[in-house]
């Protein structure tokens, strides 16, 4: 899942990972920064701790944050880069694929729609 594609009706655990990697591609975190505690990052988005843990392993086993025992979890240098690498390939070959579709579907018109979106 993506941060682009963190939509309501994904499973929360996703929602989350979403959020964190928003943040993480938007400089809230940047390499070297602590992310909240499990029960913060839960408590502030009213989710269970353990799906939390999750989201945040998943983060951990891809190499974008570390554990530090007894201290916390932490951003790795070239997270974001990597996380944005990431990011693009699966906007290319997930959700641009649905977007043409949807386009040719309706019969929009690409111009039109590249310049209702630059006013």
């Amino acid at each position: 899942m993506t941060a682009l594609s963190g939509n309501e009706d994904s499973p929360v655990y996703l929602r989350l990972r979403s959020a964190i990697t928003s943040s993480i591609l938007r400089g809230q975190y940047r390499a070297g920064d602590q992310l909240p505690s499990v029960r913060a990052f839960a408590a502030e988005h009213g989710a269970n701790p353990l799906t939390v843990a999750k989201a945040y392993q998943g983060f951990q086993d891809e190499g974008y944050v570390e554990v530090r025992r007894g201290v916390g979890m932490f951003v790795l240098p070239g997270a974001a880069e990597k996380l944005r690498g990431a990011e693009r390939e699966t906007f290319m070959t997930v959700h641009w694929p649905r977007i043409v579709e949807a386009v040719d579907l309706l019969g929009l018109d690409w111009n039109a729609l590249l310049e209702r979106e630059r006013v």
